[in-house]
């Protein structure tokens, strides 16, 4: 099973950027530990560019997709739109508890398309979005 790990913007500095919400953790380094725990072929793909992430949402092959949007989750309907339009089953996840965090971020579009959410986790949250497709297959 091919799962697909998208993410959106500034996504890019995870380990550096506000470590005490987002953790230390790179995720070069936590790819490694999931593909040696997970009987996956996991692929990851990061953009700062909205249209990008549109993209590779529609050119996808993989057999599911975790998904963290950074903050297009918010604001983006193209996205929205990018998710309904694929027959690829898509797992929300965010790092952070976005329903602890500013007022702005308590909405998401993405959620009404996708098949779960899992968020506030930090890392444990991807980890948790792969042990769903894993027993899915």
């Amino acid at each position: 099973m091919k799962i697909l790990i998208l993410n959106g913007p500034n996504l890019n500095l995870i380990g550096q950027r506000e470590p005490e919400i987002y953790g230390k953790l790179t995720f070069e380094e936590a790819l490694k530990l999931w593909s040696e725990e997970f009987s996956l072929e996991i692929d990851f793909f990061q953009s700062n560019v909205e249209g990008e992430l549109i993209n590779t949402l529609q050119n996808s092959d993989a057999d599911g997709i975790i998904f963290n949007a950074g903050a297009y989750t918010h604001t983006s309907i193209g996205l929205r739109d990018a998710v309904s339009a694929i027959s690829i089953p898509v797992m929300e996840v965010h790092l952070s508890n976005i329903t602890k965090r500013e007022s702005f971020r308590h909405e998401s579009f993405l959620t009404p398309v996708c098949v779960g959410c899992i968020f506030g986790l930090g890392m444990e949250s991807y980890r948790l979005a792969l042990t769903y497709f894993q027993n899915k297959n």
